[in-house]
């Protein structure tokens, strides 16, 4: 008998992360023992922070995995679920989403033929199963097999590839059910150490913090080299601080121990530039993301497009009916917003950006059962 599982397994690039993608058939019945096989297949925990001995690579970008299955609702075509592992300790977050694998999906759907549309541009329906929110992926599609390769171009990326429209339905509430969960667009959050901090906190795409990036001693363009040990755990610490006024979390501790990775936090400041109106940086597992995530980029359209957040207020306004340009840690990224109508006035109907995606790797990840 062998001592290792064989599963079969594809590492996709979607967007600035990467991943390993599993059709959930190819996984033993018994889904308690998922999180174990897959936090080893990724190679966690390593208390070295290389996940040297499986397939991440001690980045929080790459520490992913996504499992897929044909939708059981009527309304979608695939069923998604995305896990998040940590690095150094054995945990997986199952709380939100990734806006940039999501582009990988539709892809890796059509190459495991769990969706067989015909030729041309296809639509294919997501059921993101961790928040419950629908995300209609549009894609080129030629002799039965996606598109991938093309001449557009992501910052953060190095190489073009083909251009995937990612429309996050509804994006607003998936954890809270609002999309300011504490009811208020600027929340002042007082710290453990005393200090008090405005933040506006938003539960779009992923729940996220947005805060000033000069409340941390920062401009808002710096890399990740140039942010101290100490005013990362600050930001830790606000974050923490956030999940509890979201309802996230009974208290900071728990929100270290059992939300390492949702809420996410965002310091901005204003850009200055006149095609470009913010500067945002966003951290993922206590590390400045390499770009800027999918699903925190949805979060900060949904807030500038209300006036009175604190985003809006350093955009110079709500963005409204018009894209949203933002700097970040690798160049810029543009997305929009899409207002739609409720009793309140207005809505965000859906959330729109485009992405590109592609495989890397296909085969067995050799997972040790002792």
């Amino acid at each position: 008998m062998d001592a290792f599982y064989r599963l079969p397994a594809t590492l996709m690039r979607g967007g600035t992360s990467k991943g390993l993608f599993i059709r959930a058939d190819a996984l033993p019945e018994d889904t308690e023992l998922w999180q174990t096989m897959l936090l080893r297949a990724i190679g966690s925990p390593d208390p070295y922070g290389q996940q040297m001995d499986g397939l991440g690579t001690g980045f929080a970008g790459s520490s992913k995995v996504v499992i897929l299955s044909p939708s059981r609702r009527d309304d979608c075509d695939i069923d998604c679920l995305f896990g998040h592992a940590a690095i150094s300790e054995a945990r997986m977050n199952w709380s939100g989403n990734c806006g940039n694998l999501s582009a990988a999906v539709p892809l890796f759907a059509v190459m495991e033929k769990l969706v067989r549309p015909e030729d041309g541009v296809a639509t294919i329906a997501i059921w993101q199963a961790n928040v419950g929110k629908r995300i209609l992926a549009e894609l080129e599609i030629f002799d039965g097999q996606p598109v991938w390769q093309g001449d557009f171009f992501i910052d953060g990326v190095a190489f073009p590839g083909a251009p995937i429209r990612l429309r996050f339905l509804d994006p607003a509430g998936g954890s809270s059910g609002e999309l300011f969960p504490s009811g208020r667009l600027i929340d002042e959050l007082r710290l453990p150490d005393g200090s008090h901090v405005e933040a506006t906190l938003v539960d779009a795409g992923n729940p996220t913090v947005f805060v000033r990036a000069r409340d941390f001693g920062l401009k808002g363009c710096e890399t990740a080299a140039q942010i101290a040990l100490a005013t990362l755990r600050r930001l830790e610490l606000a974050r923490a601080t956030a999940a509890v006024a979201m309802g996230l979390a009974e208290d900071i501790f728990a929100a270290e121990r059992e939300r390492p990775a949702i809420p996410r936090i965002s310091f901005l400041s204003a850009s200055g530039e006149a095609d470009c109106q913010l500067n945002a940086r966003i951290l993922s597992m206590d590390r400045v993301h390499h770009a800027y995530t999918g699903t925190g980029a949805i979060a900060l359209a949904c807030a500038c497009a209300a006036e009175g957040t604190l985003p809006a207020e350093l955009a110079g306004g709500a963005v409204r009916g018009m894209p949203l340009t933002f700097s970040h840690a690798s160049g810029r990224q543009t997305l929009e917003a899409v207002l739609g109508r409720d009793e309140l006035g207005w809505s965000i109907s859906e959330v729109v950006m485009t992405r590109t995606a592609r495989p890397l790797m296909r085969g067995e990840a050799y997972i040790p059962l002792a």
